[in-house]
This record gives structure tokens, sequence and C-alpha cells, in this order.
């Protein structure tokens, strides 16, 4: 294949993609009564689309499919038939299906032939009115082989999405005799092992006569964060995972939703991610260059350079356009993640026995795409736990006098500089009597009369769960702590709140973006530190009558008659030198907690850019990255969230 239509095919994969996603989301809509006549028209244009292309492309399994879906599309357009609960039911199981089949022809994965074949005939049944007879089962359109042999090889992040091996294993067990044979190639040395990343892969071999969908659903949570091969032990055919687990996949590189009309493609172009960070990191070490243009002229007379000061503060503020222009492109509606949130809630609901209503508010706040690609998994484990932990049962919803269909919100908005993400539900609320006596089970310590935010942060603990039973949802002890780890390693911050018997809310605080901030340099013995300005409340001289000492809790500081943790800088971590005998303090509040940071002096607010210290050294506690000062010496960036917590953790765990 020549380097021009790989180019055609990989805008046609993109294309593709963003046009099932449109499907997706029309077909729901229609399922929830919109009977729009352009809502039609408008998921049939996108099947056209994908026929057109695959036909063109030689993608005939692509091609086939959706000349029988855009047949029946065709028939609802135009009134010859009504929309059905068995046509939508078809069309979504197609879309499932089609994305299988884009994912064989663009990536060799071989698409499961028995749901390819059973979908056909789903949509088939309901063109010619025998839609009793579409869903064709698949343990009846297979003979089951003899057993499986199974390559199963974790992505290193799989636990951060909330998920466990072990589990899968344990449930693979349930369904026959099991052949375990570990690989431990990828394993690296002891001191460079990370506790939070997978290293593991396994070569399984079930042995029995087990349907293929079973096999299937063990792995149902982990098919975007992992390597799968399954393979009958009878007859060789490769095959990944059923098209029909609900669709989690990242969201694709993309400048938005596919046009509707050929005006609307020439208003933007498809620029690759990789040359976009590639302008982001120019414009960093641009902004780097004026610091220290910036830092040089200061020993200069301004009467003499008066023009070159002028010159400077243009080429400050133009720096200043030009890196929030260059990152601006880098910014997408936080509706990439909330569109996949429909087909999931809808899935789960039907399949526990619940009725769910999503709401979406600020799909149109924008985040940078990094975030957005890696805010999906925390995303998708908190809604999970909302329906299947917080939301009731209709029957127990009606006798609690609520509605029988439960509500669950995703919210995003802008607050400061931060995207505040919120996931809430109306459901039963965290039963406080329970953690605790979970919390006392596990021997974790506990707070005399402790507040609600200090029971509700046990929750975060690893490990820890009160689901009474183990489901293949939730109820593994890996979860919530994972959820937070992840918000972290973003430089974000989560809270919870709860109500009991009126639902739970948990509020994600992100940075705009990964890039550049502005933040506050201070001093700290000999070193400069940036305290991320959006965390900074104020500074001021403290006097020696507003400092107490605590037994056993440290100094704290009397700030207009509250008393807030004081903590040396200096002492955390651990610089010595010379320090100032008339330390300054900065008030900072992270995770909803303030907390006085004690510093040697105020150097003044700059913009930086941001550097992964992690990249290049490795995970320091209570550093969140680095950057280069305009003297060339490198700074670190303090971890606000990470100090809270540190003070607060020995106290609630």
């Amino acid at each position: 294949m020549n380097m021009d239509m790989q180019r055609f095919h990989a805008t046609f994969f993109e294309e593709s993609r963003e046009g099932l996603e449109a499907m997706e989301s029309g077909l729901l809509s229609l399922e929830n009564g919109n009977r729009d006549a352009e809502l039609i028209n408008s998921i049939f244009r996108a099947a056209h689309s994908i026929k057109g292309g695959s036909a063109t492309f030689g993608f005939d399994a692509v091609a086939s499919l959706t000349h029988v879906l855009e047949t029946l599309l065709d028939e609802l357009r135009a009134g010859k038939r009504d929309v059905s609960g068995d046509a939508i039911d078809a069309m979504l199981a197609s879309v499932d299906v089609l994305r299988s089949l884009l994912a064989e022809a663009e990536h060799g994965h071989v698409a499961d032939p028995v749901a390819v074949k059973a979908v056909h005939a789903r949509l088939t049944a309901v063109l010619s009115g025998d839609a009793a007879a579409a869903p064709v089962p698949v343990a009846q359109a297979e003979a089951a082989p003899e057993g499986w042999q199974i390559g199963f090889a974790p992505a290193p992040g799989l636990f951060m999405s909330g998920n466990d091996p072990l589990r899968i294993l344990r449930e693979l067990e349930h369904l026959g005799q099991l052949k375990v044979a570990t690989r431990v190639d990828r394993l690296p040395g002891f001191e460079q092992m990370d506790p939070l990343e997978a290293y593991l892969a396994w070569d399984l071999g079930l042995i029995g006569k087990v349907p293929r969908s079973q096999v299937e659903e063990a792995f149902a949570w982990v098919v975007d964060d992992c390597e799968l091969d399954i393979q009958p032990i009878a007859a060789a055919v490769a095959a990944t995972p059923a098209a029909g687990v609900p669709a989690v996949d990242t969201p694709a590189a993309a400048t938005g939703a596919p046009a509707a009309n050929g005006e609307a493609a020439e208003t933007s172009i498809r620029v690759s991610v990789d040359k976009i960070d590639g302008l982001i990191n120019l414009v960093g070490e641009l902004v780097i260059t004026q610091a220290m243009l910036k830092q040089v002229s200061g020993v200069l007379d301004p009467a003499q350079c008066e023009r070159l000061f002028a010159g400077l503060d243009l080429l400050e503020r133009n720096t200043r356009d030009l890196q929030e222009a260059v990152i601006g492109v880098r910014m997408l509606p936080v509706d990439a993640v909330f569109r996949r949130f429909p087909r999931l809630v809808r899935d789960l609901s039907s399949r526990l026995g619940k009725q769910v209503r999503l709401r979406t508010i600020g799909e149109g706040t924008e985040l940078d795409k990094g975030l957005i690609e890696r805010i999906a998994d925390p995303l998708v484990h908190l809604v999970r736990n909302s329906i299947d932990h917080g939301l009731e049962m209709p029957d127990v919803r009606r006798e609690a006098g609520k509605e029988e269909t439960g509500t669950i919100t995703l919210a995003a908005s802008h607050q400061g500089g931060h995207i505040v993400i919120e996931v809430s539900d109306d459901g039963r609320g965290l039963n406080r009597e329970r953690i605790l006596a979970k919390a006392a089970e596990r021997g974790l310590s506990v707070p005399e009369n402790p507040t609600d935010t200090q029971v509700w942060d046990l929750i975060f603990q690893a490990g820890f769960s009160t689901a009474e039973a183990v489901t293949d949802l939730s109820g593994r002890g890996v979860g919530m702590d994972v959820v937070r780890k992840n918000i972290q390693a973003l430089g974000g911050e989560v809270q919870l709140e709860s109500t009991a018997g009126k639902g739970t809310r948990v509020v994600i605080r992100l940075p705009l973006t990964l890039a550049i901030l502005d933040g506050m340099a201070v001093s700290v013995g000999e070193e400069t530190l940036i305290l991320p300005l959006n965390y900074v409340l104020e500074a001021l001289q403290p006097q020696p009558d507003d400092v107490r000492t605590l037994a056993g809790e440290g100094k704290v500081l009397r700030v207009r008659g509250e008393y807030l943790p004081l903590l040396s800088l200096n002492e955390h971590y651990n610089y010595g030198g010379q320090r100032n005998p008339d330390p300054l303090v900065v008030v900072v509040e992270g995770d909803g907690q303030k907390l006085a940071l004690e510093v040697d002096e105020l150097i003044g607010q700059q913009q930086v850019v941001v550097k992964n210290l992690e990249n290049n050294y490795r995970r320091i506690h209570g550093i969140s990255g680095a950057t280069i000062l305009g003297d060339g010496r490198v700074a670190l960036i303090v971890d606000i969230g990470g100090l809270v917590r540190s003070l607060r953790l020995p106290q609630a765990a």
C-alpha cells in the first residue's frame, strides 16, 4: 500500500468512527421518542457515507452490512415503516459489529464471524417483518468447541481503569477446567517496578464445551485495555471480543463531529495530534526564552533601552496570545467523553433491571485533548458505580416516595483556571454506619466523632468496598482508590459528597491544560518553588501570637479566627540551608481544605511551562512537575492536593 492510500484509509477510518458515534447517538434519541425527520436523515447519511467509503476501498464486509442497514434506514425515512424497538435494537447491534469490522480492516483484528452473521440476520428479519426471529442466539449459531485457547496481555494501565486480572481468571475457572501459563517477559527489575502498572500476561487453556459468549463476557470490561486473542481449540479461528460489549473506546483524534454536508467540511482541516504537540512544545520554549530575556533586561538602564523594553513588552503579549491560540487548537468539548455514556447507561440499566435517566450539562465546556482521553476511564467507573450501587430498584424507589426512574447527572463547567466535572445521582446515598463498620473490620484507624468528609475519605482506601456481593460490575475492591490516583496523576483532585436517601455527588477538578500554568514563584532555602496560582488564596506575614503548636498535630496558624495547618516547605522537602528568620505564609486550598505554607520569600507571579518529571526522573511525593526558569534553573511545581492529603489521610485512614 502506498503512502497516499494509507493517508486516505486513515481519514476514512477516523470519519467512520465519528459516523458510528453519530449513528449511535441518533438511534438512542429515536428510542427516547424523537421522530424528527432530520434526525433519521442524519443517521441515514452516516450509514451511507460509511457504505460508500468502504465499497471504494474494498472493505466488503463493512459495505455489505451497511447496505442492509442503509436499506432499513431508507424505509424509515421514507415513512414505509414505523420506528420499532426491534429495529432500534438491531441497528444498535449493527453499530457494535461495524466497530469490530472497522478494527479488522484497520488493524487486522479478526471480527467475530458469528456476531457478524447474527446482526445480518437481525436486520434482515426486521426488513422482512419477522422481527421475532431476529435475535440469533450465539450459542445456537455455533457449535461449542472442546475448549478455548486464550492469550491475555493487559495494558500497563489496566489497574487504573478499575479492573483486576485475577477476577477474570476466577470467572473463567467457574466455566471449566483452566490451565494457566504466566508470561513474565515484560516484568522489569524490582527497582524499576511500578505497583500501579500491570506487567504479567497469560496463556490460558479453558477446557470444556463453553459458549464463546461466556468467555467473552469474562473480558467484557477490559477489551479496550488489553491484547486479547481467543481461539477455539477444535478449530483455530482467531477472534476478538464480541461487538455486543458496551462501547467505551477512547475518542478518536478529531476536530469534531462529521460534517453533515460539504459546506461544513470546508471550515475545518484535520491535523495530526503530533504536529499540534510539536507546536505546543515550541511555544513552551518560546515562553522560557521570553522569560530569560525579561530577566536579563532587568539590569539594563530603562532610559537607554526604552525601545528594547517596549519590544520586550510586545513580545510578551504576542507570546501569550500565540500560546493561548495554540493551546486552543488542542481544546475539545467535553462532549467527546459525555457522548459515550447514553449507550453505556442504556445497556447497564437494562442489564440490572433499573430505570435510569441520564442528564448532561455543559457538554460544550472545553478541555485539553490529552485530559479528555485520560478522564474517560474514571468517569466510566463512577457512572457504573452510580447505576449499580447508587440507584435503587424501581420498586424500592417507589416505596421511598421517589420517581421510579433514577437520574444520573454529568455536568462540566469552568471555575477559575479549572474545569469541574460532576457525577451525581439521586439514589440511596452512602451508608455512613456501614462504611465505619467496614473500616473497623479492616483495622483502619478512624478519629473520634469523624466528620462526614473523613468517613467518605475511607472509600478511597485501596481495596475498600461495602458491596454485599461481588458482581462483574463492582464489589471487587478495585475502584475509588484507582479513580483518585488517576485524577491525581492529571494534576486534579476528587471530592465526594452524599446525603442519605437523596444521592451522591462526586466532584472532579482538573487543570484546563497540562502544558502551561500560572504560578507564584516562592523562595525556600536556596531553591525556587512554583505554587499553582489556582490554589493560592492569599499571602501574609504571620504574627508570633497567631502560631500554635498542638500535641500530635504539629503547628497551626490562626487566620481571621480560623486555625489552619501550618507546613514549612523547607522542612517538608528537607532543603535546609539559610532560612528567613521572619518567614511569610501562603494560604492555599486543595481537596476542599485550606493549608498555610511557610516560605522564605515571595518572588512573584509568572507563567511557567510544565515539564513531566516522571518521564525524566521519577515520581516524587508532593511534586506535580517541574519548569525551567528564565535563568535556566529548574524549579519544582508543588502538588497542593498531595500536601493536603498527606496531612489529612493519617487522620482518616
